[in-house]
């Protein structure tokens, strides 16, 4: 969690007027007990009413009220759709981003509603439920720029062992993709996401080269 959001979620737990130990926000938060109280005077000196100490607590003073945010009904109803279409996946750090989003924006609204009703439920087909187990994998490879070995098997039954430099993710609406450099074939590919059998984490890493970007692979469709 980027230290913002953590300060962000902290002001939300103080809000309640209650006193809090430091250690009980750290494991709350999944951070140091050093952190908090770093956390702690950041607040203070950002001018967050803020009271306590070391070893005693922390609890806020007067109401902290936060930048508005206006959403129509529409909105609203994006959001609760959007954040139910993560909850879908198996992938725990999405899923909890997606609870904190909400959280924000249901503490932020001036007049806290309950979510609203969109007449719509959220089922993932077969395709995407396969792909879930390594959706987490092929996320992080792609920030940290890590190269993956894959175990892959094309529809027609033929597989193949594959080290890829991982780019992008694509949603198609049924089954989720990953373009890739392709170090076998030397060149871009693409491989649905269902179809992977394993991925590993080669402790290897990338380096942007010349026709082997995103903006190249993008570059051939324009």
């Amino acid at each position: 969690m980027r230290r913002t959001d953590r300060l962000f979620d902290l002001i939300q737990v103080l809000r309640d007027g209650r006193l809090h130990k430091a250690q009980d926000l750290a494991e709350r938060m999944e951070v140091s007990v050093r952190t908090i109280y770093r956390d702690m005077d950041s607040l203070v000196a950002s001018g967050i009413p803020v009271e306590g100490e070391r070893g005693v607590g922390y609890l806020l003073r007067a109401p902290v009220f936060l930048p508005p945010m206006s959403f129509t009904q529409i909105e609203l109803e994006a959001l609760h759709l959007g954040a139910a279409l993560v909850r879908q996946t198996s992938d725990p750090e999405l899923q909890q981003a997606a609870a904190r989003v909400l959280g924000k924006v249901d503490a932020a609204m001036p007049e806290p509603e309950a979510a609203p009703d969109s007449g719509v439920s959220v089922y993932a087909s077969p395709e995407i439920e396969a792909g879930f187990a390594h959706m987490p994998v092929i996320r992080s490879a792609i920030r940290g720029r890590e190269v993956l070995a894959l175990k892959y098997r094309r529809l027609d039954g033929v597989g193949s062992t594959r080290h890829v430099w991982p780019l992008q993710l694509e949603y198609w609406g049924r089954v989720w993709t990953m373009c890739a450099w392709c170090e076998l074939r030397e060149g871009f590919r693409v491989f649905r996401v269902d179809r992977i059998e394993a991925t590993l984490p080669t402790g290897r890493f990338y380096e942007d080269m010349p026709g082997r970007t995103l903006r190249d692979y993008l570059a051939q469709y324009d």
